[in-house]
Formats: structure tokens, sequence, C-alpha cells
């Protein structure tokens, strides 16, 4: 479990545009097709990392209370899954399904779209205003696994809150930490 930080895309940065396969509904989606009115939540997340386990409940409990509001969420995978077959697009599905993800669950097969966002770990959040402007990436909160700190969602809903206001984010997050993404050899 190497901790792993964001590599923090320069905030104002256009989102990088994509389209990939749902392993839940196994549809291709790309961002225009899931794209919220008010903000837009991409994720780089997977099954295995304990960091992503540490606050799936929260990433959960959060899409329920921001989807409504106009905020959407997409997570996306892009680990190898030839070395890492728990990641891939069959596992992914059961997971997903299993935990009750109430947003799409993508596979970045080639890795294209994790290094166009410049994702490094898992958990790795971006949030994009209405213009698909990063207003926002870094940490969920400062829990982590082992730390003993509540998993609160408090600076990723501060976020939320702030787009949601016409206010301006605070300039001031903290990278997110987590596994690597496990990249193709």
């Amino acid at each position: 479990m190497a901790a792993t930080p964001s590599t923090m895309m320069p905030l104002g940065t256009k989102a990088p545009n994509f389209e990939l396969i749902d392993t839940v509904s196994g549809k291709e989606l790309s961002l225009g097709d899931l794209q919220g009115e008010k903000a837009t939540l991409v994720m780089f997340i997977c099954n295995h990392c304990p960091y992503v386990i540490h606050i799936n409940d929260e990433l959960i409990r959060i899409a329920k209370a921001y989807q409504p509001k106009g905020i959407s969420f997409i997570a996306i995978s892009s680990n190898d899954a030839v070395n890492y077959p728990q990641d891939g697009p069959e596992e992914m599905k059961v997971h997903a399904e299993k935990v009750g993800y109430p947003f799409p669950y993508l596979y970045d097969e080639t890795q294209e779209v994790a290094k166009a966002y410049n994702a490094a770990c898992t958990p790795d959040l971006f949030l994009f205003d209405e213009n698909l402007q990063c207003v926002y990436r870094g940490q969920l909160d400062a829990s982590r696994p082992k730390n003993d700190l509540p998993v609160t969602g408090k600076e990723l809903r501060a976020a939320m809150d702030a787009v949601l206001a016409d206010e301006p984010v605070s300039e001031n997050q903290t990278p997110s930490i987590g596994c690597n993404i496990k990249w193709k050899q």
C-alpha cells in the first residue's frame, strides 16, 4: 500500500473528453453524455485499493446527496487489468453492483484518460464547473486508512457547495493520497 499523492491538475484546466465503456450497462459513454448541469466530478478509483475502500460509503452518500442538485459523478478505473485482474471490467461490474454505486463505473483500458487527466492515484478526484473548468482537485477529506479520522467528505463537499452557491472554490486544496495507478509496463 504505497501512498502516492495526486499531481494536482492546474485549476481552470478544461476537462479532457473521453469515451469509455460503462462496466455495468455495457454502453459507451462520453464526458458530454455524463456532464452535470451544475458540475461534474471525475473520480479515478479501483476495486482493491484500501484508500478507495475506506471512502466508498462516503462517495456513495455524497453522490446520492449531490446528484439531485445537478452534479454528475463519474468513476473511472485505469488500472492494468492484466496484472491486476481484480480491477478488470468484469470485476468492476460485480463490485459496482455489490456496493451500489449510483454513478457509472467506466473502464479506461488504454489508460489514455488517466494520462489526459494526469491522474496519479486512487482515489484521485477532479471537480469541474458547468463549463468543465477544473475548480477542485484533491482529497475527499483528511481521513486515511488507519489514521482514525472520520470519513466526512468535508473538502469535496465544501467545493461542491461553493459551486452550487455560485461562489469561488477555495484554492487551498490538499492533494489526495492513495495507491498509485497500476500502469501497464
